[in-house]
């Protein structure tokens, strides 16, 4: 059995670290609480982007696009958003999961990533990556969007890359958070198709010419997207980690609860201890 030093000692260090995890949901609930409504107010542009390109390519016929096309290398851009700090239950493990688990095989896989976990995990396994914007996940802004998709436009233009994907986590609620693996390049009439609301009624016309539409269109659609995933991985991060972190202190208190008994149990045997001693001598001297 430890004795009442050891019980006192790994008491204290566990009291210290819920109050640690404690702090650390605190802040991540305020955080929370800031990315949520971030993310509400950027996902009517989000769909409204989405649902306009998937109208335009449903309702036109043979449209003929290097934006529409696969390049010839089987080369894949996945665009991977995870956080730069741990802590928060399998938030970063999930996307990577989502990421490796795809069809997707590693000599194809071109990474940019967005966090330093997802980063250095495939670095770790002899990813190639292409580039590095941690920095972006820690305030996201439009203009980082803008950076990240211009990369990635620019690997596919210069055939680099024939597909481009974002792997991200989408912000349900405060306990749900889903990983999602998404197609952003070629876009095809196909995958249009099987989109909810997206069905044709009519031809689109174009003014300027279709080529000079999409030229502008699908960029400003890859960028939103890409801003929308990181306004929705910052929630997910921090719901995760106040999710996390709420698990952490209630299972500190339970420990805690569990070793004041031990303390108790082990004081009342040093003090029944003590006094058979103190019987026993007396009796020896009577």
């Amino acid at each position: 059995m430890a004795s009442m030093k050891d019980i006192k000692r790994r008491k204290e260090s566990i009291q210290s670290t819920g109050q640690i995890t404690k702090a650390m949901k605190l802040v991540a609930t305020v955080k929370l609480q800031k990315a949520r409504g971030k993310a509400e107010s950027a996902r009517p542009y989000f769909d409204a982007m989405y649902n306009t390109v998937s109208s335009i390519l449903a309702n036109s016929e043979r449209i003929n696009h290097r934006y529409l096309k696969s390049g010839e290398t089987t080369k894949k851009a996945i665009i991977v958003i995870t956080a730069n700090r741990g802590l928060a239950g399998g938030y970063n493990s999930n996307v990577i999961k989502t990421v490796t688990g795809s069809d997707i095989a590693r000599e194809d896989a071109v990474i940019y990533a967005v966090g330093t976990k997802g980063r250095d995990f495939f670095a770790r396994r002899e990813y190639k990556i292409a580039a590095d914007f941690s920095e972006a996940i820690n305030e996201p802004i439009y203009k980082d969007a803008m950076e990240i998709g211009q990369a990635v436009l620019d690997a596919f233009e210069a055939g680099e890359v024939g597909e481009i994907y974002l792997a991200y986590t989408s912000f349900k609620n405060t306990v749900v958070h889903e990983p999602k693996l998404v197609k952003l390049l070629p876009m095809s009439t196909e995958d249009v198709e099987k989109t909810e609301g997206s069905e044709a009624t009519g031809l689109v016309e174009y003014e300027p010419e279709e080529e000079e539409a999409l030229d502008i269109i699908i960029p400003k659609y890859i960028n939103s997207l890409i801003y929308g995933a990181l306004m929705e991985a910052i929630a997910s991060e921090n719901g995760a980690r106040m999710t996390a972190m709420d698990n952490a202190t209630s299972n500190a208190e339970d420990i805690i609860s569990e070793l004041s008994l031990k303390y108790n149990r082990a004081r009342q045997s040093s003090i029944t201890q003590e006094l058979t001693e103190i019987i026993a001598g007396a009796n020896a001297i009577s």
